[in-house]
């Protein structure tokens, strides 16, 4: 079964004394995080119903139904949110959620197979593929940028990709 849930925030704690939450959100636009209520859990067992009641400096004050003290509030910290795909904005045909990228099949432009897709990672720079494969010693990562990227086909499960020069040796 392939999960169609897609990560958008995380529980960072408490904020204030009367059950208020601190969100972090994952989505381009922050504070559209509460319109994907209910929200869940990594492992699909808890429903949260979110409502932001203000910005707070790196992210959003919130109230979860039935969580009402700091206590209820701090043993929610680390929760990662989880919101349903098809509750989602869709994407320019040049957009991905990084989701759908990973477990794909990374090929060169001439079909070698290249490795699958792990992870996508930001260090602010920019997304990148962390690509492994049976024949590279260790994970490669690869700028995902048009020039290194030109093919994402999401229903064949392949990228075709022409990385520089070297990357892949």
């Amino acid at each position: 079964m392939t999960d169609t849930r897609i990560i958008v925030g995380a529980i960072a704690g408490a904020y204030g004394v009367h059950g208020e939450v601190r969100i972090k959100s994952f989505c381009a636009e922050p504070e559209a995080i509460a319109d994907y209520a209910p929200l869940t859990s990594e492992d699909g067992t808890r429903t949260f119903d979110l409502t932001l009641t203000r910005a707070i400096k790196n992210g959003f004050a919130g109230q979860i139904a039935g969580i009402e003290s700091k206590e209820e509030a701090d043993a929610l910290k680390g929760v990662t949110l989880f919101a349903e795909r098809d509750t989602l904005p869709s994407l320019p045909d040049d957009e991905y959620y990084h989701a759908d990228l990973i477990g794909l099949t990374v090929l060169d432009t001439g079909g070698t197979e290249l490795g699958q897709v792990r992870n996508v990672l930001n260090h602010g720079a920019g997304d990148l593929l962390e690509v492994h494969g049976p024949n590279l010693k260790a994970s490669v990562l690869l700028p995902f940028t048009m020039a290194n990227v030109p093919t994402v086909d999401l229903a064949s499960g392949r990228i075709i990709a022409d990385p520089p020069e070297g990357l892949f040796e």
